[in-house]
């Protein structure tokens, strides 16, 4: 099979199971609502929303609710990555924390990934929970444990981070993101945004369209 014909058949797999992460996630969050929703109305963006990459001359604003056990964010990883070193200079990429019940490690995932961001090193986590993923993901116990190794890899003082992960006001702040999501109307994950409006696309070349005409201003 050529370059050509696999690198299609990702595209096709990719939205799909972007469509069916939004399904699944939908039913999930209809039986659990882990935050009250934000009297605002809910917000895509935020003061302290985490930035994985701030654009040198922004021209938008590219979002995505995500989370670390998910699939479908496992694979719209790579086509992100291709997205931010395309359009990084003009765009910038924001995530949201959108841990889903049905995935046992998603919550811990994020405490760690917003421990190290409160040390500076969100991307870098960020990247460890997807390179990783397929060794802890779907796992019935508590792999805490392991991401604090991702921690110690990381360098990190892990002294704050152990405080970061256990103090409430953490997992707080990643249930406003949620709660922000859910009052938005997002159902699954991956769920994106552009510039405030929520990224529909019927296929992958549309979406790489929509973000280049924003990087270019239009």
């Amino acid at each position: 099979m050529d370059k050509t014909k696999k690198a299609k058949i990702f595209l096709w797999i990719l939205l799909g199971l972007i469509v069916v992460g939004g399904i699944v996630g939908f039913t999930l969050m209809k039986n659990s609502l882990t935050a009250a929703e934000p009297t605002d109305g809910g917000q895509v963006v935020r003061e302290n929303s985490r930035v994985l990459s701030q654009a040198p001359d922004e021209k938008a604003q590219f979002v995505e609710f995500l989370d670390f056990e998910c699939e479908s964010c496992l694979a719209a990883y790579p086509f992100v990555e291709e997205l931010r070193a395309e359009y990084g200079d003009t765009v910038t990429f924001i995530n949201r924390y959108f841990p889903l019940p049905g995935h046992k490690n998603s919550m811990n995932a994020a405490l760690s990934v917003e421990a190290a961001a409160q040390q500076g090193q969100y991307e870098a986590m960020y990247r460890k929970m997807f390179d990783t993923q397929k060794q802890w993901g779907e796992s019935a116990d508590d792999q805490s444990a392991l991401f604090r190794t991702y921690a110690e890899d990381l360098g990190l003082d892990m002294a704050a981070y152990d405080a970061a992960v256990a103090d409430p006001a953490t997992k707080e702040r990643i249930e406003a993101d949620k709660a922000d999501g859910q009052a938005l109307g997002v159902s699954g994950t991956p769920t994106f945004y552009l510039d405030g409006k929520l990224l529909e696309p019927k296929t992958l070349d549309e979406f790489r369209s929509l973000v280049e005409a924003a990087a270019n201003g239009s």
